[in-house]
């Protein structure tokens, strides 16, 4: 009697540790959270995959979110040299009258472009932005124009701005996706502007305003971005957080509060670094392999991509990623530099989840006639 107990308590213990072995190697991700906003999304910076949404090419007016592409065309004026930080720009009644958010600048004055950017990115000011809009082309309708040049350079393909603002007019308007692309260029091009929407206050005239995207109190890895809010846009919020190497953006449109975009946005990031990691597999030039060139000055060329390579995965499955490099079957000189000769495959468990073209990393120009007749013989007798 005793044996077959003990012999059924280790059937027992056996069956419920390979059940335990199996749900460990398994580690499915859950679906993303269902969140009471009327879009939303979630992306890996890195790698672009994106881990959450809802309703992304939903076009939605974006309020004052609106300021991430007025502040972009100033960063793209400063890069270009056609605009400095220290440059003064005198204050017009139009500015001053701006109603909403506001930074408290008076008519005539002379304030320089990087204070006035705090006053944009800080305290949202609409005085403030209206003040560099008309700056930098003369009028705020003529801003506008240049922001939607800047968008469709972005491939922002369902954004149209009428102001630089954000104030509500039914023509204004952008999407989840679009404004995911935009807050990624400011990242990716302007790294040291993009450290100015971490700063939690600003004094201006002597009043101190807060940062409203208070996600920058609630949580230390969220550094950036925008808030947005009017009656027929609800409450908004772009935010952009790292922990480690990973970067997430969350785009949140429509919400009923202020309290609401933060929970969400919150719940969207938590979940994101929660169940995904994301791995840098190749930097960009870095040789890859070599591959053998025909008719050429050198026999092989070096083989890599243009772009650091990320893919963003569920926790824990990095050792089974492979990679795939598929190079074309004959190459012939001369080749340039950048030239794509094949691709790169991803594959997580057989199925393909990112692939990248696999170019020159040198240019190789036509072999003399020796060389070139000396491969022809080889061709023909291999």
């Amino acid at each position: 009697m005793k044996i077959t107990i003990m012999k059924s308590f280790f059937m027992i213990l056996v069956l419920f540790s390979g059940l335990f072995i199996a749900v460990a190697q398994a580690s499915p991700v859950p679906s993303p959270p269902k969140l009471a906003a009327k879009s939303f999304l979630l992306i890996d910076y890195n790698s672009g995959r994106i881990l959450a949404e809802k309703n992304i090419n939903k076009k939605i007016e974006p309020a004052s979110i609106t300021k991430l592409m007025t502040a972009y065309v100033v960063y793209k004026e400063l890069a270009e040299g056609r605009l400095s930080l220290d440059e003064e720009v005198i204050v017009s009644k139009k500015a001053w009258k701006m109603k909403g958010s506001k930074m408290f600048i008076e008519v005539g004055k002379k304030i320089t472009i990087d204070t006035l950017l705090k006053g944009v990115i800080i305290q949202s000011g609409n005085d403030a932005t209206v003040a560099l809009a008309e700056h930098i082309a003369g009028s705020e309708s003529t801003f506008a124009d240049y922001m939607n040049q800047h968008a469709q350079e972005l491939g922002m393909l369902n954004t149209n701005f009428v102001n630089s603002t954000g104030w509500p007019n039914k023509n204004h308007v952008t999407t989840a996706a679009d404004l995911a692309k935009l807050a990624s260029a400011i990242i990716r091009e302007f790294p040291e502007q993009y450290s100015r929407y971490k700063e939690k206050e600003f004094t201006y005239n002597n009043i101190k305003q807060y940062n409203r995207n208070k996600l920058l109190w609630r949580d230390k890895s969220v550094d950036g971005f925008k808030t947005g809010h009017t009656e027929s846009a609800g409450y908004c919020l772009v935010a952009s957080a790292k922990r480690e190497d990973m970067r997430l953006i969350s785009i949140v449109l429509g919400t009923k509060s202020e309290k609401a975009r933060e929970n969400v946005s919150q719940s969207l990031l938590s979940y994101g670094f929660r169940f995904y990691e994301s791995n840098k597999l190749y930097s960009a030039g870095e040789s890859l392999n070599s591959a053998r060139v025909w008719m050429g000055a050198n026999e092989t060329v070096s083989l890599g991509v243009s772009e650091d390579l990320y893919v963003t995965i569920p926790r824990g499955q990095y050792k089974k990623l492979d990679a795939q490099l598929n190079v074309n079957k004959e190459i012939e000189a001369p080749l340039t530099k950048g030239q794509q000769l094949g691709v790169v495959s991803i594959k997580l468990e057989g199925k393909e989840i990112i692939s990248q073209p696999l170019i020159a990393l040198q240019s190789v120009d036509e072999g003399s006639l020796w060389q070139r007749g000396k491969d022809h013989i080889i061709k023909l007798f291999p």
